[in-house]
């Protein structure tokens, strides 16, 4: 190794590093220096001088290795403070079998210790939060490091022993130039009417974003009951005293087969590659979830097999299938939500026929009687001929994770006072960087399916701020968390048929207070029973010249629901 030293100035004193030698200290004065030689000026560089390297080279530094003392926060953990109690039997069980831990625990006198520069250890403080909030783990890596990661272990070895029974995939070798999709398992938990843990699920999913439109697919509709359609159904059922059961089909997606022209490549599960695969692939028989034709080969099988067992289908709603026969006075409705299937029919038997119907093609899972549907609590009072719906499990799980739920209750959706309008946006540096980590937009979709599904009461108020969801200012917050306050102090309300037996009502209505461009809000509602099952509240597509015109299109709109 040569180094070359840069040309010197007049009177500037040149010192070359040699193997043993150490600079001298700087002159205390300019006096000082001329006791020391002068070199001669030159206007040439001096020339290179090697530079020997020494015999024992220092030691590299490194990370170090040794065992540390836990960090409060860890020893926290340990003691269990922060930790659920179900739990807790679980994260002393991995502490114990240091091999199963991953390299995170070490023993020392006896005692667990953990290892400060794991690399992991992020990854566990976020395992460890995410159980104690009963939150879902983002990845393979992340359930890993969770004290229940025996429940997700066993929800994965289920899922792939359902897609092997279902004949999924075949291993072939891939043709040059074929497009492989990826894959990764998603992990999720599913809740009771009461928010508690009923069990887990992991699911396989393929990454279909990689697919390409018109090579690995073509059409991707495929319809759901609305929910208008469920109410009236639930309130029909309620009215006429029949029987309401609910089914699931365990691994719907799983059941559709694809087209001999669709031809689909894809990598095996991440950390379960079949031992005998080598370099062959997973060619894919039937469908998975995110495919993007997924939905519509899944609505195809599950149509063709209601056709089989007699089905008729709904001419204004595709997912509605009934059955009727009416000189015996049977009537059996089927309302299917994707994997899952609302029955109502006149009675018992006529459900538990079409359960065994259904077990021949697919895996059903029996829920008995319906009480939980789409996150809604469905009671029933049989003896009173009135069924209560409410979603007040989802209200109090949107409340804790916006961190809303400390807040005063309010009577009322929106402030009376308070107009809300585009130049209440951010108008200065500090209002952009206060809006800029508001969570606005998922806060307002939240709220939105609440508005669609059972509250009615808020379809206004949610409508108005989701107007100025392109850039919102910390007066439209404000009004977020006004609706917020609300649903706080009215999550125990019921939306409940059966308390007049009235025909079907219907309302529809425009503000006579045009908005700034001029567009009218139309809305109508349409009640059974006492209760609402169908609302909606938009802005107008037209510019009405008078109060007179928008009353007319408000009218239109809710005659076309009507129909």
């Amino acid at each position: 190794m040569y180094f070359t030293s840069a040309a010197q100035l007049e009177g500037e004193e040149f010192w070359v590093p040699t193997v043993g030698s150490e600079p001298t200290a700087a002159p205390d004065t300019p006096t000082s220096s001329k006791s020391h030689s002068t070199p001669i000026p030159s206007s040439e560089p001096s020339a290179p001088e090697q530079i020997q390297e020494p015999d024992n080279l220092p030691v590299q530094p490194h990370r170090s290795t040794r065992i540390r003392k836990p960090l409060r926060i860890i020893r926290d953990l340990q003691s269990g403070e922060g930790v659920a109690d179900p739990h807790m039997q679980a994260l002393e069980a991995s502490v114990g079998n240091l091999e199963e831990s991953g390299g995170v625990w070490a023993m020392e006198d006896s005692t667990p210790m953990l290892l400060e520069d794991f690399d992991g250890l992020e990854a566990m403080f976020a395992a460890e939060t995410a159980d104690a909030e009963a939150l879902e783990p983002c990845m393979l890596t992340e359930a890993k490091h969770r004290p229940d990661w025996p429940h997700w272990e066993k929800a994965i070895k289920e899922e792939l022993a359902t897609l092997k029974k279902a004949g999924t995939w075949r291993l072939e070798n891939t043709p040059p130039g074929a497009n492989i999709i990826g894959s990764k398992w998603v992990l999720k938990v599913k809740k009771d009417a009461a928010g508690n843990i009923a069990h887990y699920e992991a699911h396989l999913v393929a990454q279909g974003f990689s697919q390409i439109g018109g090579v690995d697919y073509d059409d991707t509709y495929a319809p759901v009951a609305k929910l208008a359609s469920t109410c009236v159904v639930i309130t029909m059922a309620n009215r006429l005293g029949m029987e309401m059961h609910q089914i699931d089909i365990k691994g719907a997606y799983l059941n559709s087969e694809l087209n001999d022209n669709e031809v689909l490549y894809m990598q095996h599960p991440p950390g379960y590659k079949a031992p005998d695969a080598g370099m062959r692939v997973l060619r894919l028989v039937k469908t998975l979830y995110r495919l993007k034709q997924l939905g519509r080969c899944w609505y195809q099988k599950l149509s063709s097999v209601f056709l089989s067992l007699g089905f008729k289908q709904c001419a204004v709603d595709q997912a509605v299938y009934f059955w009727v026969v009416v000189h015996k006075g049977e009537l059996t409705i089927v309302i299917v939500h994707v994997d899952d299937c609302t029955i109502t029919a006149t009675t018992v038997s006529l459900i538990e026929e079409l359960k065994a119907g259904l077990s021949k093609h697919f895996e059903v899972t029996d829920l008995r009687e319906l009480h939980w549907m789409l996150g809604i609590e469905v009671k029933c009072d049989r003896p009173g001929r009135m069924v209560h719906l409410s979603q007040r499990a989802y209200i109090d799980a949107i409340l804790r994770h916006y961190h809303l739920s400390d807040l005063k209750p309010l009577s009322t959706p929106m402030d009376h006072q308070v107009r809300l309008s585009s130049d209440q946006a951010p108008a200065s540096a500090a209002e952009y960087a206060m809006m800029r980590d508001v969570p606005y937009h998922e806060a307002v979709g939240a709220l939105n399916w609440a508005a669609l599904a059972m509250r009615p009461d808020i379809t206004f108020a949610v409508a108005m701020v989701a107007r100025f969801a392109a850039n919102p200012g910390p007066a439209h917050w404000e009004a977020v968390k006004w609706i917020f306050c609300y649903l706080s102090g009215t999550c125990n309300l019921w939306l409940t048929y059966g308390e007049a037996s009235n025909p079907l009502e219907g309302y529809a209505d425009a503000d006579g207070s045009m908005a700034k461009d001029r567009r009218a809000i139309s809305g109508y509602a349409f009640l059974i029973d006492g209760g609402a099952v169908s609302w909606s509240l938009k802005r107008q597509e037209i510019v009405s010249l008078s109060t007179t015109e928008s009353e007319y299109v408000a009218a239109m709109h809710g005659s076309k629901e009507a129909l």
